[in-house]
């Protein structure tokens, strides 16, 4: 019998609190799930909702609260300073705004090199054989060698996202996070780079948690989607199966204001009312609750069961499915 495969990245009862006057904010609570090798796992959720903290909270740019994240069964969380500072050679983000996310007073050059000289790849004396490594990159991401000596400033949009996606890769990741990173972008280059990233990760074998908010977006690149609300996951499941079957209330209002470019096609749009729960100390019970119309009392006390509703499909939610 065959061994089951280790997935490239495997998120347990992951939490990240932050403390602030009124209490503990709970922007990633109590998160489970894993992606495997070559695949991209797509978050989406409305603004605040935790995915950019989830990202970095898995690469340790945010220290977790609770919980475990394994990279190819090696416990991250565990890891030294040291330890942690050789595996970012395989892990890498990619940052959603290309232009804050760059050092200005760094040349193209300059930027893809740096994290070479940092992690120990080339000896910074070595500029031959940096200058060669900045040259492939750069042929990688589509980028001119005559934008090699160039300035942040002196680019456009989609350059400069290119050259965040280069530096990502100069040290031959095998994961990535990619945080928003075409939101930033008119909606032309945005096709560019999502394009560019699948056919990146289809020749170097990639893995990606792709992070946003556009619900078109993630339908064309993911694998697997997982739906966040408030810190916690509502939804997990494979992308057809939730555009064809969402199970969940939130999910639901979410699928229906997916524009469609038909004038006589009629959808019903689902308005969502209500307060919005707070993150800061939350109380028990689900937190979609008070703009959730098929809410009663079971879903304002106790835990919100995660149920799977089909094969491979999970939903927290009392009533999945419901419409």
């Amino acid at each position: 019998m065959a061994e089951k495969s280790v997935p490239t990245l495997q998120v347990e009862h992951l939490k990240k609190y932050f403390k602030t006057k009124k209490g503990w904010l709970h922007a990633v609570d109590d998160v489970s799930f894993s992606i495997e090798s070559g695949q991209t796992l797509g978050v989406v959720g409305e603004s605040g909702c935790g995915k950019s903290t989830l990202g970095r909270t898995i690469l340790r740019l945010h220290e977790p609260t609770s919980g475990k994240v394994y990279f190819n069964g090696e416990d991250v969380t565990a890891f030294s300073k040291a330890r942690m500072k050789q595996a970012r050679s395989d892990m890498q983000i990619i940052f959603q705004d290309p232009y804050a996310s760059l050092n200005p007073r760094m040349t193209v050059s300059q930027t893809i090199a740096y994290p070479l000289i940092i992690q120990g790849k080339y000896d910074a004396r070595d500029k031959e054989g940096i200058a060669k490594k900045v040259r492939e990159v750069m042929d990688m991401v589509g980028l001119a060698q005559r934008l090699v000596n160039t300035y942040p400033h002196e680019l456009d949009g989609g350059r400069r996202q290119r050259i965040g996606i280069a530096r990502a890769l100069s040290l031959e990741p095998k994961f990535i996070v990619c945080d928003e990173p075409v939101s930033a972008l008119d909606v032309s280059i945005q096709a560019q780079i999502l394009n560019l990233m699948q056919d990146l990760q289809q020749q170097l074998g990639l893995t990606y948690l792709f992070i946003t908010h556009n619900m078109s977006v993630v339908k064309h690149l993911s694998d697997n989607i997982m739906v966040m609300y408030l810190g916690q996951m509502v939804e997990f499941c494979e992308a057809k199966q939730l555009f064809r079957n969402p199970c969940h209330p939130y999910t639901q209002a979410l699928l229906s204001a997916i524009p469609v470019p038909d004038p006589d096609y009629k959808t019903e749009r689902i308005l969502l009312e209500g307060e919005l729960t707070s993150p800061i100390n939350p109380a028990p019970g689900c937190r979609f609750a008070k703009r959730c119309r098929y809410a009663t009392e079971q879903c304002f006390g106790g835990e919100t069961p995660v149920k799977e509703v089909e094969p491979g499909h999970f939903v927290a939610c009392h009533f999945p499915g419901k419409r």
